[in-house]
């Protein structure tokens, strides 16, 4: 079992209040009446910090805001308002070389193991090209130690078997690991891996996993994990922060949330991860309709049109994140500050 973030040590990557709407399009309706389009808001008030050795688990349906995000943490965009601290050093509006520099302490690790290669290159020039790019090594001698390092480091030893290969010499699990030799060849502090298993084959998701959760435990490197699928996560994380629209609805220790989860979102997800356990198995909540449009996020609480308890409340006020525990806090008109969800407990069980 993992154990509770340590509260002496000091956050290495912290988002402040981050917002981020991008242009919309108009409709027709819009149009006609020759009203701007709505912006869609694809991130909306999203704080949360990582300490090194720590992996923050960022968890939510497609279209919640998870990649928007993690390209907000790397400075891929800039936010509309709130900021990204990087060991004390605000992200945003530094220069491109000031900028560059800060990426060496934080690197992103992408989705498609396949689009992620150049597919004409070989793989020591594939995890050199950070080197050269950032003028790190001081020798050849020295970029080829690094490089053998990195691979080392993801799992691909002896480095000297894949120096000379090509990526489609490579398995599924293979190429990932290169891509993450690729970003550790930097040694940055921060690891941002975005759904780093979903294009990966079932067989070897935990491979990866397990590499990512050695990185944090045994280098100690903070690792944030955008996923969408719960269950991929829960004996990987510290810590889980659940999206819904653009807001973090939930957020705590894993174990904290995977044992009592207070958000009706949370319970959702958790109702349809499969547990070996027959008897332990929950009720699934199919949630009723889509997720609403981001330029048109609902009034009141985000999640209500979705929401099997939601009551009348729930239309007009827009719940705040509230603690009900140690590391442990919820964005729901019907949990108390002592952590005694204000619902039927049928409806807890789901």
């Amino acid at each position: 079992m993992l154990e509770p973030r340590s509260a002496t040590r000091p956050a290495v990557l912290v988002a402040e209040d981050l917002v981020m709407h991008f242009a919309g399009r108009r409709s027709m309706a819009d149009a006609l009446r020759r009203r701007p389009a709505a912006p869609v808001q694809a991130v909306a008030g999203v704080s949360f910090q990582v300490s090194p050795g720590e992996v923050l688990a960022i968890v939510g349906e497609s279209g919640c805001g998870k990649t928007t995000t993690a390209n907000l943490l790397m400075g891929l965009l800039t936010p509309t308002a709130g900021r990204v601290v990087l060991d004390g050093r605000p992200v945003g509006g530094r220069s491109r070389a000031e900028l560059a520099s800060m990426r060496r302490e934080m690197q992103m690790i992408f989705q498609d193991p396949y689009e992620s290669l150049n597919p004409r290159m070989r793989i020591a020039d594939v995890v050199a090209e950070p080197l050269r790019v950032h003028h790190v090594a001081t020798s050849p001698a020295d970029e080829a130690e690094r490089v053998a390092r990195a691979l080392t480091r993801a799992g691909l030893a002896p480095a000297e078997v894949y120096l000379h290969r090509y990526p489609f010499e490579l398995s599924g699990g293979q190429r990932q690991r290169v891509v993450v030799a690729s970003a550790l060849a930097l040694e940055p502090r921060v690891l941002i891996a975005d759904e780093p298993v979903s294009m990966l084959d079932v067989s070897i998701r935990a491979e990866i996993l397990n590499l990512l959760r050695g990185l944090a435990t045994e280098q100690g490197i903070a690792v944030v994990m955008i996923t969408h699928d719960l269950s991929t996560v829960a004996a990987y994380a510290d810590r889980i922060a659940v999206m819904y629209l653009g807001r973090i609805v939930e957020t705590g220790h894993a174990r904290r949330i995977l044992a009592d989860p207070q958000h009706p979102y949370t319970r959702a997800l958790l109702s349809v991860v499969p547990v070996p356990d027959p008897s332990a198995r929950r009720r699934p909540q199919v949630l009723a309709g889509e997720t609403p449009d981001p330029a048109r996020v609902p009034s009141g609480c985000r999640f209500h049109t979705r929401c099997p308890v939601a009551i009348e409340r729930c239309r007009t006020i827009d719940p705040a994140l509230v603690t009900v525990g140690d590391d442990h806090a919820a964005a729901c008109l019907l949990v108390t500050p002592s952590g005694a969800p204000g619902v039927p407990p049928a409806a807890r069980r789901g």
